[in-house]
């Protein structure tokens, strides 16, 4: 377990495997552990950091830090202080849209973005999840906080498809508050990087799942509009959690991402 300080309290990250570095940021309500297989196959070749973003898994919970764009500033940060000068990043849905976000507002630190399941405009998040960001319902949700975690158990087989799954996130919601849940959400579902994307010129792969019901895969071709020369892999099998899902599949792709040489990439 590691950690570090930055303006916004304790950053906790894991690290694991030898070489380049590659930076991995979970999604909404999720923590660093989603990526533990991920991190076991990629750490062969690259050295991964797995990073919980302010108010998730083990980092600092302090009130106003969990906006998409401070998460693109928590980062930089980290990036900062273990001295990575650039670095490609995988993202899971609202980490992969931070991946984005930091790739158009600070290109020289993106080596290259893959994204999964993630939107590029958050009004393609599932109804249940926009409802989520408008404060009278969290309230409503954490009031009756033990209620919500049991309908989310029980929802967790039409979500993720990984018997593991249910209690992965039993574990990370409860470690979040009332604040991280609400305004972490509030952003993402305001957040639209379509104007923005042509800025990008590392090279980009998004992974989407036909059975997402998260987030609406039609957003590869949302991406795919915006930055034509990215790849988009589709999985027809797989949900939100294509990670999980598909787990061979989805690392054997993000390897050959990543091991591709710049003006190699298809």
């Amino acid at each position: 377990m590691s950690s570090i300080t930055t303006d916004h309290g304790v950053l906790h990250f894991e690290v694991l495997g030898r070489g380049r570095p590659v930076i991995l940021l979970h999604g909404w309500l999720g923590s660093w552990g989603l990526w533990q297989e991920t991190m076991t196959f990629l750490g062969q070749s690259y050295r991964t950091y797995a990073l919980d973003f302010w108010g998730f898994g083990e980092s600092g919970r302090k009130a106003s830090t969990y906006c998409v764009q401070d998460y693109v500033s928590m980062v930089e940060q980290f990036m900062d202080q273990m001295g990575i000068v650039r670095a490609p990043l995988i993202g899971h849905s609202m980490g992969g849209t931070v991946s984005l976000a930091l790739a158009i507002q600070s290109a020289q630190r993106v080596e290259k973005v893959a994204v999964i399941g993630s939107p590029v405009d958050g009004e393609s998040l599932a109804l249940p999840l926009k409802l989520a960001g408008r404060r009278i319902a969290a309230r409503l949700l954490f009031t009756f906080f033990p209620a919500f975690r049991a309908a989310m158990r029980a929802a967790a087989p039409r979500i993720s498809r990984d018997p593991r799954f249910p209690e992965m996130m039993d574990r990370d919601l409860s470690r979040t508050t009332a604040d991280s849940f609400l305004t972490s959400i509030s952003t993402l579902r305001r957040t639209d990087l379509r104007g923005h994307l042509r800025q990008i010129q590392v090279p980009v792969m998004g992974m989407y799942g036909d059975r997402d019901n998260i987030v609406d895969p039609g957003q590869g071709a949302v991406l795919q509009a915006g930055i034509p020369q990215a790849r988009i892999e589709r999985f027809p099998q797989a949900g939100h959690f294509i990670m999980l899902d598909e787990t061979k599949i989805c690392m054997e792709k993000l390897k050959s991402f990543l091991d591709e040489l710049p003006g190699n990439e298809a």
